[in-house]
């Protein structure tokens, strides 16, 4: 056996590096007597064992180690690199004391040792080369080593003066005493299990060292349902990303910093609003319904991964398939997230403060043509409508539009030019953060607690969203058979908006705006813009929103250990959400611009004053009882799950409001008109309770098998239809691990698995299986007076033998890994499908119910993920990338019909929500083509789009467009190739990341507020369709290269409907995030008296590729809030 394999089964066969991590994922939790006891018990047990018996007379130093491990409690340490584990001595056969070996170990050989407690520490004794040397002026450095992730002292450890053999080890309390020769000297510090690390002195006699743990690949416990598992011996598809993945995004919401993270996790934004959050998506979409991830904080569901602040995070882990899963039955089959938060270090003090404080701005903005460009293009598009006949300037005479520039300055109110952008939005809103963390303890008791703030502020004044968080997570060790956790958790946001009614059109009405309608008269006072439409002075006078939420949460668990290998835990949950709105909305007048207090009317939807009230609380309680046995027997290894939950939940709603204010400064309901004030309340609960149960076997630590039931009962089913089970099974084959791939030099890991299994879904509303009676206040005559009653009818027509609907996936997996794991390879296949899907059955109009919902909808979903890493590390320089790629189809099956969503259909054979309009063959170029083609209506023109003529009645083209007969599936409107990647480079005390994000294929429609002219009749003008429309002014040739068909108010209707002429390739890269980060130096941080201090600065959304319209984001909504740029400058201190 050669040097090197010994030394890896050195390492492997003491599994020191398995076992510290497994003691920082676990915790440190497990229960230690008083530290006098313990020396004491650990002097008896050493006592007791310190006897070795030889049957050689001559041995190696590696043999000798090897059998004083195995024979006694002994464990030895020492320096690879310095010590010749090959040397041979005489030891002597039989029986004999540890002491007396190693002591012929010394007469023999050039090696000394040093005993600490149950270490043993060899090194070579450094007194040969000494005698030789010159006698010079010596120092003394001095210092203690400990863990970097527990704060534990470190014993043994090898403090070594580089390119010398002086050197000395730490101490049982990882103190050590070195003299060098100059305080310019470098000390190497190593210790088995962790990094070496090289510490200039720099003229420093007190010197701490925090040592990193040297990470095997595959030995890390990754989190998954119920427990734990080492990375190696996972057989289903899950993914985890670490805190520094999450944190250097600096986003507010957890959710958006997930986006291009994790391969087929689908984060979808839809703007960023302050406050805003992105919707996931776990390998594509899983029913008609809820689609949402289950998410799960330490142990117990919760509400929303937003909740949480993300420098409290730990690392997330996504659970994607069914083997996975299945273990939380009845809410996964759209996957799962599980969260773990940060716990506190025995023995370690840690006093940490986040600050940020940055800018954001719109990643693009549309333009739009010059108050004179709009005369003249709304000009041609009058004189178009009417037939290209009478003057061409039929709404803006040609010595207003030569002269408007001129007019303004003479007089602004009758001709204003108004930029509503301007007014209304600022260029950018500023952002910060604040976060305090607090931790602490001892093996006893050890608590972390934390504290965040955020604020940010919107593009446009009246909004601005606040969030607190606070957590504090608690570990007592009670003696040592019992531990517990107590986890209190509090989160407060309250988000000031403008009123409702505003908010929702705040956007359209701004773009749409056209710059001759004036905002404000010259008095100061507001005007009507169009006609009433004055978006910015609803902006500035029309009311508030404030809406608060809060959340408060706590988790208690008991930790029995009867047994060595039994766990028993009991765990009990509870979250209380409480939500309240205030909306009022004002009246807001205009006046006249030549008096600015007389009223001439109100703007549009602000005619009166308003308020609407509303209360939302849900509590939520998980109860908890799990017990898991692990035990191994030679070459078989198990671990047993068993476990029972039961879920509560209630929900209550209550809402008042009045209308027709008399006054609008008191915004109160006391004040409101008693005439016109409506109350209404609801509320609704919801359990279930479930049994479930893993068996985890591996055999040789290669052949790998999982399997796993669920039983789920649900209260939303009726009483004979509310079980159902959930099994999954899977299993995997360690190849590396085979003796055929031993030597394979580039080869260091691979794995092959497979699994299969079924995950229901109970989220299909509230006792679908129930008849239930609407009540509601009517009125009545009774004789001749009209009075008020209550009545009640029956409002929905139940099916009692309602269930689950259930998803089965199946899918096949592949770990590799390459030069000593420096590269990462991980790939997944699989395939789901969902059954019994809730859709409206129809029935007979004359029954006078809604259409129930049954159980009878099909969709299957395909798709893959590919994942790779690379890291390398040259001196101070170390470097890592990372890439995925992922692609899902889902494609619906039988429905018993068809759903038109819009311009979306969804029907048996087509793509999930595909895209459903017109195929069309460019611009009709002439009169002769429009008269000889078949035509939508009879207003079609030169100019205008050209329709494809599919089919009829018969079955065939019938000369006329139709949309009952001539429109079809033009394509999944859902992105497909997603992909993300992250590029990470450090040097000393410099550090860099990028990372980005993209989809490779999307069919994206144009819609039409990007480029039709005079929305609504008045609206403004998109300057992208300026000089690169069908135009009667244009050449041929020009108007065979135009872009966008000709303008008109008359046919709009026409051009803009959906076809396949507004569909684009929609694909985009974007530079998701950029972090430049500088840790001061430790002999500076030193002085400051911390522990560090770190600065940052982090752009993120900062440059994006992609085809759309000049000035629309790839991933904003059309009438949203936009996607925005931010920069922030960081620091961050530990004390």
């Amino acid at each position: 056996m050669n040097r090197t394999l010994r030394k890896m089964w050195f390492l492997v066969s003491r599994g020191a590096v398995k076992k510290v991590f497994t003691l920082l994922v676990l915790g440190t939790c497990l229960v230690s007597a008083a530290e006098g006891y313990q020396q004491e018990v650990a002097t008896i047990q050493k006592e007791q064992v310190s006897l070795v018996n030889l049957d050689t007379e001559e041995i190696s130093v590696y043999e000798m180690i090897k059998i004083v491990e195995r024979q006694t409690g002994y464990r030895f340490s020492f320096d690879w690199n310095q010590i010749d584990t090959e040397t041979s001595f005489s030891a002597g056969s039989g029986e004999q004391k540890v002491e007396s070996l190693l002591s012929k170990m010394v007469a023999q050989t050039d090696l000394v040792y040093q005993i600490i407690n149950s270490n043993i520490h060899l090194r070579r004794s450094p007194m040969g080369e000494l005698e030789h040397r010159q006698p010079v002026q010596q120092e003394t450095v001095r210092g203690q080593v400990t863990d970097a992730e527990s704060g534990e002292t470190l014993p043994g450890v090898n403090v070594v003066v580089k390119g010398t053999t002086t050197g000395t080890s730490t101490d049982a309390n990882g103190i050590f005493d070195l003299t060098v020769e100059s305080l310019q000297d470098t000390l190497i510090f190593s210790f088995v299990g962790y990094q070496t690390q090289e510490i200039p002195i720099d003229r420093q006699t007190d010197i701490n060292v925090a040592l990193q743990l040297q990470a095997i690949a595959g030995e890390e416990l990754v989190v998954v349902g119920y427990g734990t598992q080492q990375a190696r011996e996972v057989t289903a598809s899950i993914t985890t990303i670490n805190s520094e993945d999450i944190t250097d995004r600096q986003q507010v919401q957890v959710t958006q910093a997930l986006q291009g993270t994790v391969p087929g996790l689908t984060v979808t934004r839809n703007g960023n609003a302050p406050g805003s959050t992105a919707d996931l998506k776990i390998r594509g979409v899983t029913t008609l319904g809820n689609s949402d991830p289950l998410i799960i904080v330490d142990g117990v569901p919760a509400n929303s991964l937003d909740n949480l602040n993300a420098n409290d995070i730990e690392e997330i882990t996504v659970l994607k398939d069914a083997a996975s899963a299945s273990i939380y039955g009845a809410r996964a089959a759209a996957g799962v997230i599980l969260v773990k938060t940060k716990r506190a270090k025995v023995n370690e003090f840690n006093l940490d403060y986040n600050f940020n404080y940055g800018f954001q701005r719109p990643t693009a903005r549309p333009d739009y043509v010059d108050v004179v460009r709009y005369l003249e293009i709304t000009n041609e598009l009058r004189w178009n409508d009417n037939g290209n006949a009478g003057t061409e300037y039929p709404t803006y005479p040609k010595e207003i539009v030569d002269n408007y520039y001129q007019l303004n300055q003479e007089d602004p109110d009758q001709y204003p030019i108004t930029d509503w952008n301007e007014l209304v939005f600022n260029e950018t809103a500023p952002r910060q953060s604040h976060f305090l963390s607090v931790s602490g303890g001892s093996e006893r008791i050890s608590s972390k607690g934390s504290i965040g703030l955020d604020r940010s502020d919107a593009l446009y004044p009246g909004r601005t969203y606040r969030k607190i968080t606070a957590r504090i997570n608690n570990n007592f060790n009670i003696n040592n058979y019992l531990s517990a956790e107590l986890d209190i958790n509090y989160k407060h946001s309250d988000s000031d908006q403008l009123s409702s009614p505003i908010e929702n059109i705040l956007f359209f009405q701004t773009l749409i705006s056209a710059p001759i309608y004036p905002a404000v008269w010259q008095n100061g006072a507001t005007a009507p813009g169009k006609t009433g439409t004055n978006i910015y002075g609803r902006v500035k006078n029309g009311g508030f929103n404030e809406i608060d939420r809060n959340t408060a949460g706590g988790t208690i668990s008991l930790d029995f250990h009867p047994l060595e290998n039994l766990e028993i835990s009991g765990i009990f949950s509870a979250n209380l959400n409480f939500v309240s709105s205030k909306d009022f909305q004002k009246q807001i007048p205009y006046y006249s611009a030549s008096n600015e207090s007389l009223i001439q009317g109100y703007l549009q939807n602000s005619n009166t004053t308003d308020l609407y009230e509303s209360r939302y609380d849900d509590q939520n309680y998980t109860t908890q009882l799990l017990a898991t046995y692990d035990r191994n027997y030679g070459e078989h290894s198990f671990k047993i799950l068993g476990g029972y939950e039961n879920f509560y939940a209630r929900f209550e709603t209550l809402g008042a409001s009045s209308t027709r204010f008399p006054l609008s400064s008191f915004p109160y309901l006391n004040n409101g008109n008693n005439d016109y004030q409506f109350v209404n309340g609801n509320a609704y609960e919801n359990a279930y309770r479930s049994f479930f149960s893993r068996i985890n076997y591996s055999f040789q630590e290669k052949y790998l098998f999982e399997a796993s039931i669920r039983r789920d009962g649900s209260s939303r089913f009726a009483e004979n239809y509310r079980w159902g089970n959930f099994p999954s099974v899977s299993a995997g084959w360690i190849i590396s691990n085979e003796p055929f791939l031993q030597e394979s030099s580039p080869l260091s890991f691979l794995k092959l698995r497979a699994s299969y299994g079924s995950l229901g879904n109970e989220r299909i509303g509230n006792y679908p299986y129930q008849a239930s009676i609407d009540f509601r206040n009517v009125l009545l005559y009774q004789g001749g007076d009209i009075t008020s009653a209550t009545a009640g009818n029956q409002n929905t027509y139940n099916i009692e033998d309602i269930s689950w609907e259930t998803t089965t996936t199946a899918g096949i997996g592949l770990d590799a890994n390459f030069l000593d794991d420096q590269l990462q390879l991980t790939a997944d296949y699989y395939q789901k499908k969902t059954e019994d899907m809730l859709l409206a059955l129809e029935i007979p109009d004359f029954l006078g119910f809604e259409n129930p919902d049954q159980n009878t909808g099909t969709m299957e979903t395909k798709g893959w993920e590919f994942q790779a890493i690379w890291r390398d590390k040259f001196g101070d320089f170390d470097y890592s990338v990372s890439f995925n790629l992922s692609n899902s189809i889902t494609e619906m099956g039988e429905l018993g019909g068809t759903e038109f969503l819009g311009d979306l259909i969804v029907t048996e054979g087509s793509e999930y929500n595909e895209w459903y309009g017109y195929k069309t063959d460019g611009l009709f170029q002439t009169d002769d083509e429009v008269a000889n083609s078949p035509t939508i209506n009879s207003n079609v023109r030169p100019g205008d789009i050209k329709y494809v003529d599919i089919s009829g009645p018969n079955g065939k083209p019938d000369g006329q467009i139709t949309p009952e007969y001539d429109r079809t599936q033009l394509g999944g409107s859902l992105p497909k190739m997603q992909y993300g990647g992250n590029i990470k480079v450090g040097y000393k005390e410099l550090s860099l990341r990028i990372t980005f994000q993209g989809i490779g294929k999307q069919n994206s429609r144009t819609y039409p507020l990007m480029v039709q002219p005079l929305t609504n009749g008045w609206g403004n003008i998109p300057e992208i369709i300026d000089g690169n429309y069908w135009s009667t002014y244009n050449t041929s040739q020009q108007n065979i290269n135009a872009d966008y068909p000709r303008l008109t108010q008359v046919n709009a209707g026409s051009n803009y409907l959906m076809s396949d002429y507004w569909l684009f390739d929609g694909s985009y890269f974007r530079l998701k995030n950029v972090t430049l980060g500088y840790a001061l130096p430790n002999s500076l941080v030193q002085k400051l008296k911390l522990k560090g201090l770190n600065l940052s600065v982090t752009a993120s959304d900062l440059y994006t590729i992609s085809s759309y319209p000049e000035g629309w984001d790839p991933e904003i909504s059309v009438t949203g809030y936009p996607i925005t740029t931010q920069l922030l400058f960081g620091v961050s201190i530990q004390l």
